[in-house]
Parts: C-alpha cells; structure tokens; sequence
C-alpha cells in the first residue's frame, strides 16, 4: 500500500459511499485508476467488506451490553455455532483474561437481555455490562504506514 492508497482507505472509511468521481478528484487519478485500486485492496483482503451502519435504538433495540463468558475450550464449536444463530449478538470475540469470549448484543428489553444471559449459561459462567451511553462509536481504523 501506498500513500494514495491509504487515502483512497481514509475515504472509504469515512463514508463507504463516497464516488469514484470524487476519490480520483481527491487523490490526483482517473476513475478507472482508483477502481483499479480499490479492487486490488479488496482481492488482497484490506478492504473486507462495505456495511450500512444501522442505529440499534432507531431500531428499538434500546438495551446494548457486553457479556463475557468462560467457555471451555471443547464446548467452543457448539458455542460458535449457537453465537452464529443468535441475530442479537453484534459481535463475538475470543479474548485474553477471565473470560474466554466477548459479546456486544442488543435486546429490545431488559427481560429478553435475562432470558438470553440464561440460556447462555449452559456454556459457563458470564458476566453483563449493560450500556448506558456511547461517546466513541464504531469507526474505520487508522490508516498508516508499516514502517
């Protein structure tokens, strides 16, 4: 990657809707060069996908939590394979420390956030914060050099 490509990045991250047409007038190339470009950093993996950020409350989900739970390692497929199934689970993490895995979930209530932490439980023991404000949502990561 280079410098025109990180910007090209920059871009895209800041709005993923962001014009051909306007990427090449903000990077000094043609149209079809920045397609050239992106494409490239798709096939390559940099770029991985293209998301609609869509607001959880807007959509009635008023109650956004963190759980932890410590799943043993031979219980991990199942679990994997139950978290895949669950729509309300925004993310699932394997991590470091107490617990073996991290989720971001959204529930339309406190009573359907009891019910899941409930039924999660057949896999181990789980910790819940629920969130009551955010000041840094989700963003695009820093682009920068490898040197």
């Amino acid at each position: 990657m280079d410098d025109i490509d990180r910007k090209i990045l920059r871009l895209l991250q800041e709005n993923a809707r962001t014009s051909l047409k306007t990427i090449a007038e903000n990077t000094f190339l043609s149209s079809p060069a920045v397609s050239a470009r992106i494409e490239k950093m798709e096939k390559d993996g940099v770029i991985s996908g293209y998301h609609a950020q869509a607001d959880p409350v807007k959509l009635g989900y008023h109650i956004i939590a963190f759980i932890s739970i410590d799943v043993v390692p031979e219980d991990k497929p199942k679990f994997y394979s139950y978290a895949e199934s669950v729509p309300n689970i925004m993310e699932c993490n394997c991590v470091t420390g107490d617990y073996s895995m991290l989720m971001k979930v959204a529930f339309k209530s406190t009573a359907d956030l009891d019910t899941f932490i409930g039924q999660l439980q057949r896999f181990g023991k789980t910790s819940t914060q629920i969130v009551f404000s955010t000041y840094v949502g989700p963003r695009g990561i820093e682009v920068c050099d490898h040197g």
